[in-house]
Parts: C-alpha cells; sequence; structure tokens
C-alpha cells in the first residue's frame, strides 16, 4: 500500500485559528488589551517559536497581572484544547485510505500537546499511525522523521506522498528525499526557487485529490 504522509498543524487542522481563539480567551480571562491578541500571535509566529521563549515574551510583558502558571496552561493546552477537524478534512482521509493509501500524520512538536490535537479531533481514528519530533528525537525536514514515519506502519518511503504547508520543513524534507509533495497555500506564493513542490494546492482535501488522481 502506498504511504501519504501529512503534516498536522494548519494542513490537516486549523492550529492558527485554534491558538488565536485560545489567546483571545486568555486575554479577557485577565483583563488584557484584545489589541495584545496581535502582539501575542506575532510571536508565536505559527508556533515556529521554541515554546519557551514564548513563555518568556509573555511572562515579561504580563508578570504582574498574570500567574506565569496560567501562561504555560495557554502555551500547553490552549490550541490543542480547541482545535477541530473540517469535514473536508475528514471526507479526504476516507477517500485517500478508500484508494489504498495508508496515512501517517507526520508533525513537529512536543509529544503531549500535539498527541492531544490528534485525539481531541479524532483523527486517531481516521490514520494508521503518527510520528512527533519530540518523541523521535529529530524534526522535519531532516530526513529521519520521515524514515520513522514509514516505519510506523511497516512501509517504504518508496513511492510515498508529502503533504504540508510548510515550504521548509514539510516540501524541503521531501525533496531531500526524492518524495512527491503537495504544498497548501492557504493563498500564498512560493518563496523560493531552489527546490519546488511537485503540485499545490488551497486546502489539504485538495491536495488528497492530487495525491489519488495522480495515482490513479
Amino acid at each position: 500500500m502506498p504511504l501519504l504522509l501529512l503534516d498536522l498543524d494548519n494542513t490537516l487542522i486549523d492550529r492558527d485559528a485554534a491558538f488565536c481563539a485560545a489567546v483571545a480567551s486568555f486575554l479577557t480571562d485577565h483583563g488584557l488589551p484584545a489589541s495584545d491578541l496581535t502582539w501575542v500571535t506575532a510571536v508565536d509566529a505559527s508556533g515556529y517559536t521554541p515554546r519557551h521563549d514564548v513563555a518568556a515574551a509573555l511572562t515579561d510583558r504580563y508578570r504582574d497581572v498574570v500567574p506565569v502558571a496560567d501562561i504555560r496552561t495557554l502555551l500547553d493546552t490552549g490550541a490543542a484544547d480547541r482545535v477541530v477537524l473540517e469535514r473536508s478534512s475528514r471526507d479526504a482521509l476516507s477517500r485517500a485510505q478508500v484508494a489504498g493509501w495508508t496515512c501517517v500524520i507526520i508533525t513537529n512538536g512536543r509529544t503531549v500537546q500535539q498527541t492531544a490535537k490528534i485525539r481531541n479531533t479524532g483523527l486517531d481514528q481516521l490514520v494508521q499511525g503518527w510520528v512527533i519530533s519530540d518523541e523521535v528525537g529529530c524534526k522535519k525536514p531532516e530526513p529521519e522523521i520521515f524514515q520513522a514515519a514509514a516505519a510506523t506502519v511497516s512501509l517504504p518511503l518508496t513511492g510515498a506522498w508529502v503533504i504540508g504547508d510548510s515550504p521548509h520543513a514539510d516540501i524541503a524534507g521531501a525533496h531531500a528525499l526524492g518524495l512527491r509533495s503537495v504544498w497548501v497555500t492557504d493563498g500564498r506564493p512560493w518563496p523560493t526557487n531552489s527546490y519546488q513542490p511537485t503540485r499545490v494546492a488551497d486546502d489539504v482535501a485538495a491536495a488528497v485529490s492530487h495525491v489519488i488522481s495522480a495515482s490513479g
């Protein structure tokens, strides 16, 4: 069975929307300006800023009004508690499996947080496995995490496709291994000429359709 590797945050689920909702609630609960939402999300940078750096920035800004424990809770469970799986993404995974693909989530991040997202959305019932960088000791775009994903379901990487929103983590990782890929654009232009995705798509549902049609 061919292997389909799918990114989690901002590919299968809208992590940024969930984090924004968590921050908005955090600001309201602590009587902080709603306008700080822009600052917090900029510091977070879609999750690419290391957690300890985000925690340090928030602690410094709110040290006199917010308990450190509340900041930790926001960063540890805020997004994980609010993520949802869109019906279109759920249906796309079902279509991929009906077409014979083995679906594995491959995600950077901390084990507790990423596992909570997978289980809270029901993705654990819709894929055949997942790997999290914190668990395996390597992260995208390093080849070892892609190899670990394949090993999770005892399949070779040969013939695999990668779907993801990050040019650097997902598409560059696929390119380095000679794998085909679909970049989920979210309306963005492709940022580099040094490598290219095999296909581009507006969302994960369209990305899965590209994979199925290419293998048909």
